[in-house]
């Protein structure tokens, strides 16, 4: 095994020995297996590649300081992508089946779950596609499901560092659309607006409600919260939002662990002097402190362009010592490998 720099590490692609793959045919799914190809030998008619029939999953696995090895949630994930499959007629991935696949591709490659002080991760990646001989806009005739994995830093450089966003002009979903699940087709209509926020020195963008542009939706490809003068902490609501299992984490922990106010509603772009704190949320970016948003009619400050907010702090702590095993995890919320 290559010697890999624990504490430089990107949010980029290792490859790992080994990955899991399954298949489903005539009705049901195959005995799923481990296999050291990472390459997917799949039909150019696939639904896939054409239709953006696929969907997929985010989670990690964490070192503990007994070198024991956390999952954070992971049922959750499951039962997200399953959402997301009915959303595009694919079969659903048996929740069973869903964790231990997680847990075979962690055991597998468990050398390269980094070391407990070094703040990386195992990042795993499960993934539900369409394939098969297919032309028409239809389901396709077989799915594959696989998930693999690979050691990564934090996603945005820098971890708890407050950084600016800037509103984007584009939208990430449409109403109704496919907003709530967690499909590639969301992603590939960010890339663009991604990218000129950050030829414009920003992190990244935040969209807006699709339907009115008024209302914050989501940062990126994270979730929005922000933390009230009177103790609220506050997140969107929105039928096109997907539904960030670390947000709900931190909807419970606010409320549960520091007193808060916990409150999913609208959050108008024109009402941010509400918030003395603000934040990104999600698995890959686990907390990103918003420092500064351009909203179009002016460059709105949250805390401070460069200090991250004490609230914020204590959530991010409270968090990530759970997922690493220092801190008391409510009840199912870890899983052992």
């Amino acid at each position: 095994m290559e010697k890999i720099d624990w504490k430089n590490l990107g949010f980029n692609y290792i490859k790992t020995p080994y990955r899991y793959l399954a298949e489903y045919k005539d009705g049901e799914w195959s005995k799923g297996t481990l296999t050291e190809d990472n390459v997917l030998h799949i039909h150019e008619g696939s639904t896939a590649l054409h239709y953006g029939q696929q969907c997929f999953e985010g989670l990690k696995a964490y070192r503990c300081e007994d070198d024991s090895i956390n999952l954070f949630r992971p049922y959750e994930n499951a039962k997200r992508l399953n959402r997301s499959a009915e959303r595009l007629r694919m079969p659903l991935v048996p929740e069973e089946m869903f964790v231990e696949a997680v847990k075979e591709v962690v055991k597998a490659n468990e050398g390269f779950v980094p070391p407990h002080d070094s703040g990386a991760t195992l990042y795993i990646r499960p993934l539900l596609i369409g394939v098969g001989p297919n032309i028409g806009v239809s389901p396709a005739p077989e799915y594959v499901f696989t998930v693999f994995c690979m050691p990564v830093g934090p996603y945005f450089k820098g971890g708890l560092t407050a950084t600016n966003f800037i509103v984007s002009e584009f939208d990430r979903a449409a109403p109704m659309g496919t907003g709530a699940v967690k499909v590639g087709g969301n992603y590939a209509a960010s890339l663009q607006p991604g990218k000129e926020a950050q030829e414009r020195n920003y992190s990244d963008c935040v969209y807006l409600d699709p339907a009115t542009h008024t209302k914050i939706e989501e940062v990126g490809s994270a979730n929005f919260f922000g933390i009230t003068a009177d103790n609220q902490f506050v997140t969107p609501v929105s039928p096109s939002i997907l539904p960030s299992i670390t947000k709900y984490s931190l909807l419970y922990l606010a409320e549960k662990r520091l007193g808060m106010t916990a409150v999913e509603g609208d959050v108008y772009l024109d009402q941010l002097d509400q918030f003395t704190e603000a934040g990104a949320c999600g698995t890959a970016a686990v907390i990103s402190p918003i420092g500064g948003l351009e909203t179009g009619n002016g460059f709105h400050v949250f805390y401070s362009e460069t200090e991250v907010g004490p609230v914020t702090t204590r959530l991010y702590n409270e968090l990530v010592g759970i997922q690493f095993g220092d801190v008391e995890a409510p009840e199912g919320w870890i899983e052992k490998i």
